[in-house]
């Protein structure tokens, strides 16, 4: 190899870097750029299965990887946020999105003015000039945009200058016309250097970046881009590893998809090819794959769309359940459903926390109406339930913190750092409405256990306080689902009656014992039962106050 050759070999890597990180970097500040609209979209993902395909598209096209979008997918499946038959929808629509990067690399050929490379370096300059100098976040996004696409296509630009000078070369000429003329062989080649590079946008892009020159046949470029779209399942089969068997079959469905349009399509274009030889063997343009890419997307989905159903069910086939298996615990749950996968997109892993904090919040809020039961009525059971479900609580916490902090060290927006940092301090607070429910429990086992009674009077005054300390903690964990003023403004209602009854309450039972109705025994339970009813307000308050930042 001479010292010119390994210049171009160097130039083609480098331009290969150039190409992916600009893709990354774009993708990246459109994910932010998109910000609360990517959470919205969670909530439009329902049965309705054309919409799902319409969402899978739009978040792939976002976010410039149909394999990101798969990954995603299956974290989803595996967090029981989407079942099969919703991701059915949303694995198709990313195929369709996973076009928008072919058309962008082919746009280089839609004359020099129109040509991206042609005003790359000024995105460049103009991009890492609002990065250095703005102040707004919103701002920095677009900054970040315009740097990835200015360098997506400089790197295009280094990818294709070192080919050029190899244009005539009949190594390539043989090495497509073999794959042309092999369409196994062409499938399986675009398979491997997607599974290699993880991305069929820049298998495509490279592919397109050779048919720039002129070097690449129609045959060979079909056959290869049916193996690229295969080649992407290979992502989420990995990321499918170690996932409950829905979470699998999601990726098994997104194969599936992928080699049946490959199979039909192959056999369709073979047939054409073998009657035109010569148009087969002819130089396919970078526009050309463009088309060919998304007519095969678009046109595979029609198919298949109407026989999702029966992709459901032969996923099950291939991937079946084991007989008899154990129901999951909530702590096995909690696990499943904090999937690192969803770390893929800032604003869906957010999302996913907020789920399971508000399950924290309703377990803690049980716990606090199994304290009133137990104390009220000396239920031992509610008491051991309160205690069970205390273990469990504590757990998540655990969890729940260890995920926040993976995301607070993904790229976010302000707004959504604010949102994981209330959403860290609120899980410190439902354990803590927890700690003082278990402290209420252990109250109620005394009280059992040394045969107290209290009076008609203090039964009656605790049934008081417990009301209004259970709409402290219901309001709350509403305010913190819905995002309401109105559950706000009845959080700091409730903590207000809480802390003028607790207060009064207290001054009565002094009364009763100075006026010896009630034992002194008796009367520190009934005041550490009011103390951590008091905390308990406490605690509901300042999640009321994390959703009010927020807002």
């Amino acid at each position: 190899m001479s010292l010119e050759d390994l210049k171009q070999l160097f130039e083609f890597i480098g331009g290969l870097g150039l190409f992916l990180y600009g893709m990354n970097i774009m993708a990246d500040g459109l994910q932010k750029a998109a910000g609360g609209r990517m959470k919205r979209m969670l909530g439009y993902i329902t049965n309705n299965r054309l919409l799902g395909v319409l969402l899978g598209a739009l978040i792939t096209a976002i976010i410039q990887s149909s394999s990101a979008t798969t990954v995603m997918v299956v974290g989803f499946v595996n967090a029981g946020i989407l079942s099969l038959s919703q991701a059915v929808g949303v694995i198709m629509g990313a195929n369709i999105g996973t076009t928008i990067t072919a058309w962008l690399v082919s746009m280089s050929e839609w004359g020099e003015i129109l040509k991206p490379e042609f005003y790359a370096p000024v995105l460049v300059g103009i991009g890492a000039f609002i990065l250095l100098f703005a102040k707004k976040e919103k701002q920095k996004e677009v900054g970040s945009i315009l740097v990835g696409f200015g360098v997506l296509f400089i790197g295009l630009s280094f990818m294709s200058g070192s080919i050029e000078p190899y244009r005539d070369s009949p190594v390539f000429s043989q090495v497509f016309t073999v794959l042309g003329n092999n369409p196994i062989l062409g499938i399986l080649a675009g398979v491997i250097v997607t599974g290699i590079i993880q991305s069929s946008s820049a298998s495509v892009g490279i592919l397109q970046t050779l048919a720039m020159n002129g070097v690449v046949t129609w045959n060979s470029a079909i056959f290869i881009t049916l193996g690229q779209n295969i080649g992407t399942c290979v992502t989420a089969l990995l990321a499918s590893m170690g996932t409950h068997k829905t979470a699998k079959r999601a990726a098994v469905i997104h194969l599936m998809f992928n080699v049946i349009g490959a199979v039909i399509f192959g056999i369709v274009m073979f047939i054409v090819f073998t009657l035109n030889p010569v148009w087969a063997s002819s130089t396919i343009t970078s526009t050309q794959i463009s088309i060919f890419h998304t007519v095969f997307n678009v046109v595979n989905t029609i198919i298949l769309f109407p026989f999702a159903n029966q992709l459901v069910s032969l996923s099950g086939k291939i991937v079946r359940e084991k007989t008899a298996e154990p129901e999951e615990t909530v702590e096995q749950q909690v696990s499943s459903h904090l999937d690192a996968r969803l770390l893929e997109n800032p604003s869906f892993a957010i999302e996913t926390a907020k789920r399971e904090v508000l399950r924290m919040g309703d377990l803690a809020l049980e716990n606090v109406r199994l304290g009133e039961q137990a104390v009220l009525t000396n239920d031992q059971e509610a008491a051991d339930r309160i205690f069970a479900q205390e273990k469990t609580i504590n757990f998540m916490e655990k969890a729940l913190t260890e995920y926040l902090v993976k995301i607070t060290n993904l790229s976010l927006m302000e707004e959504q750092s604010e949102q994981v940092k209330n959403l860290l301090y609120t899980v410190n607070d439902f354990e803590r409405i927890g700690d003082h429910a278990e402290n209420i429990a252990e109250l109620a086992e005394n009280k059992i256990q040394g045969s107290v009674e209290f009076s008609p009077m203090a039964q009656k005054d605790l049934e008081l306080i417990f009301s209004y300390a259970i709409g402290s903690v219901e309001n709350a964990v509403s305010a913190r689902r819905n995002e309401d003023a109105e559950s706000i403004r009845n959080v700091i209602k409730y903590e207000d009656l809480v802390d003028t009854t607790e207060e009064d309450l207290r001054d009565k039972h002094i009364a009763r014992l100075a006026n010896h109705e009630c034992r002194a025994s008796h009367g520190v339970i009934f005041l550490d039962i009011m103390g951590n009813l008091e905390r308990v307000s406490d605690h509901a308050y300042n999640v009321a106050g994390y959703v009010k930042d927020e807002m």
